[in-house]
């Protein structure tokens, strides 16, 4: 009767094994998909801006998935494990030819099918559910999980990473659009801006800027009569280049808000207007580094250069230094120019001066408080400097064709508008 229970007991306990085992190997097998289909950056960009409870998961599988070739031997050892012992224990309930049958539909069914298909669902939940659980199977089996992790480190690589290319990453973006039909919630306008961004660091000056050409520029030595301030009104510009000899020299620009005091009949020459420092930048430049130079605040508009392919390039240097040399000073106030009737009148520049001296105390932005006019030309009667020799003015960029090109759509002006209408 004793020999009986003790024999009943045994079977009853090699079913258990059976059952855990199976339940085992489902268990591994299925946390191998889940948790290996995650990777650091998809559990990182959850843990910091999903769902409440996404959070929550991901910070709890983060540290378990940090070393993710340590995590992937510990879980396929355990499954190994798991269906090597299976037919051991099979075997003492059933024929050899019915443990491998009984085995294989097992494994097949509850080992594999089954958790891959939940895991695959709900990989992130159930992850962190047995997150400690897994903790303590690394800890089992690092003495021969941890070398062979060692050797597919050094073979294969961490793989702590598995971030998108600019064009995955653009494609990527153009999915999670509401156009594209997949339930994105991204509008048209966020997905161009996104792609504009992402082709922005391929795209140059050549691409952005306006050729010479087609530049509007004015000589230094015009005169600011009527004709020439209309024209300047007619165009809209809120900036003009201004260049000496030809119009590929390109040697400043006027600010048309210090037009406002200059009058027509006057006819004051451009060059006693305050003309500002223009940077010469390469047309090979990225648009992205034409854009940190422009924020700087030293100019919105730069001059687009081409070295001549008979001598070596220099260095390239920064936008905001690359500039043409400054002249002697000549802002004192002592040099007067005649008006109309023949009273003399300050220049521009000091007008300017004394009127930003009586408004300091209004403007408390840095943008003010700084030395306005440390970008200003100082000209005298000096020669007036040129492009060197090994350098080609091809065009102009300013801040609103970078932006053009990182919306990706034109940027109208009212003057623009008015000029369709018409």
């Amino acid at each position: 009767m004793a020999q009986y229970q003790c024999c009943e007991a045994g079977f009853f306990v090699r079913i258990a094994m059976v059952l855990f085992l199976v339940l085992f190997a489902g268990l591994m097998s299925g946390l191998t998909l889940g948790l290996m289909s995650l990777s650091l950056v998809d559990l990182e960009v959850l843990a910091k801006s999903g769902t409440p409870k996404d959070k929550q998961h991901a910070a709890k599988i983060l540290p378990v998935a940090r070393n993710q070739h340590l995590l992937l031997c510990t879980l396929l050892i355990c499954n190994a494990a798991a269906m090597e012992a299976l037919p051991i224990f099979l075997d003492s309930l059933v024929s050899a030819g019915g443990a491998i049958l009984i085995s294989v539909t097992l494994i097949l069914l509850f080992g594999e099918i089954i958790p891959q298909s939940v895991c695959s669902r709900y990989g992130l939940a159930i992850g962190a559910a047995l997150a400690p659980v897994v903790r303590v199977l690394v800890w089992i089996c690092f003495p021969v999980a941890y070398p062979i992790s060692k050797v597919l480190d050094y073979v294969l690589g961490h793989g702590d990473r598995s971030l998108f290319r600019r064009a995955e990453l653009k494609t990527l973006v153009d999915l999670h659009g509401n156009e594209a039909g997949k339930g994105g919630e991204l509008t048209h306008d966020e997905t161009t801006i996104i792609a504009g961004a992402l082709e922005l660091s391929s795209k140059t000056a050549s691409d952005a800027m306006t050729p010479i050409s087609e530049t509007f520029s004015i000589d230094i030595n015009a005169k600011l009569d009527r004709f020439l301030m209309n024209l300047l009104l007619e165009k809209g510009h809120s900036r003009v280049p201004v260049y000496y000899e030809q119009p590929t020299n390109i040697i400043g620009l006027v600010l048309a808000k210090n037009l406002l005091t200059i009058h027509p009949e006057d006819e004051a020459p451009v060059k006693s207007v305050p003309i500002r420092k223009i940077p010469r930048v390469l047309e090979t430049m990225p648009l992205y580094d034409i854009l940190n130079e422009f924020q700087k605040g030293h100019s919105h508009m730069a001059v687009v250069v081409r070295q001549s392919s008979n001598t070596t390039a220099p260095a390239p240097a920064p936008a905001a230094e690359n500039t043409v040399k400054d002249l002697k000073v000549n802002v004192d106030g002592k040099k007067r120019w005649s008006g109309k009737n023949g009273k003399k009148k300050r220049p521009p520049l000091q007008k300017l001066k004394s009127f930003a001296d009586s408004r300091s105390s209004s403007f408390q932005n840095k943008k003010w408080t700084k030395n306005m006019y440390a970008d200003i030309l100082q000209i005298d009667e000096s020669p007036l400097p040129k492009l060197p020799a090994e350098e080609e003015a091809v065009g102009v960029i300013t801040m609103e064709d970078v932006i053009e090109e990182l919306l990706q759509e034109e940027i109208f002006d009212e003057t623009d508008h008015q000029v369709e209408d018409s």
